[in-house]
């Protein structure tokens, strides 16, 4: 049985279909990298996957339970099994480095004060930040940030990490700094690990499995080796990064369009 599965599941936004009767099993230990172009679900997904968002239909279930229509207090049980790394770290800018990682600790366990400062200190030389406890925010880069936010999303030792764009708005070495954490963490404490990403050379590099989601739906599902040699136009263009035939007609159609406005414009100017 998957540790994950979404049956069916369909999301909408007022008339913005966001899911559409969508199917993903998600086995324990795998490192699955969703990709797709901007608005079509990614993030949307894996909200779903932790119970911040309710399906409009279908199931969500994780491992063997149902979630989608658990009570919220049962749901608190579940998402202690998880870690978000949100897009931009969401760390809190009041709280310094070492409150910021023990925030779930103090929230959800009865640790001492001297145990957590033991997990913080822990979870900080694991993402290679040892000694950085009394930092502020304010102080961090962009990569030590997404550090900080990683290790306050490992503090309960979850068994599956959502990671959404781990790598936005980072060079590409300290992304790659990100993409080793990401194997790190998942080969030593066995996690499965689901990333949104649009870096391609971060998917690459992490995942066993990339699925690529398209007008709401899976469109493909397989390895990073046969990814790159799919035959799927869709994706083919995505992977290599270029525009497909219908965004650059509608590139053209609006230089045209531009073009007559200018030519009307000067045509009444001269009249």
């Amino acid at each position: 049985m998957s540790l994950i599965e979404l049956k069916h599941l369909s999301k909408a936004f007022g008339h913005l279909v966001v899911l559409k009767e969508l199917d993903l099993n998600i086995e324990a230990g795998q490192s699955l990298v969703i990709i797709g172009a901007s608005g079509t679900g990614k993030s949307v997904l894996l909200k779903h996957i932790v119970g911040l968002l309710r399906p409009d239909g279908g199931e969500i279930w994780f491992d063997g339970n149902r979630v989608d229509q658990m009570p919220e207090t049962d749901l608190m049980d579940v998402r202690k099994r998880f870690g978000f790394l949100f897009q931009g770290g969401a760390l809190f800018d009041s709280l310094d480095v070492c409150d910021n990682i023990a925030f779930p600790l103090v929230e959800h366990t009865r640790k001492s004060a001297a145990e957590i400062r033991q997990v913080v200190a822990q979870k900080l030389e694991m993402v290679g930040l040892p000694h950085f406890e009394r930092k502020m925010p304010a102080q961090l880069s962009g990569g030590q940030r997404k550090r900080v936010a990683l290790a306050r999303a490992i503090a309960l030792d979850p068994e599956v990490i959502l990671y959404d764009e781990p790598t936005t708005g980072l060079d590409p070495v300290r992304s790659d700094v990100i993409n080793q954490l990401i194997i790190k963490l998942q080969r030593e404490l066995k996690v499965t690990s689901i990333t949104v990403t649009h870096d391609m050379q971060s998917a690459f590099k992490i995942a066993d499995r990339i699925v690529m989601l398209h007008e709401g739906k899976i469109i493909f599902d397989g390895t990073p080796a046969e990814i790159q040699t799919t035959e799927i136009k869709i994706v083919r263009d995505f992977v290599r990064g270029e525009a497909t035939d219908s965004e650059l007609a509608a590139l053209d159609n609006a230089e045209e369009s531009a073009d007559d406005e200018e030519e009307v414009t000067e045509s009444t100017t001269k009249d």
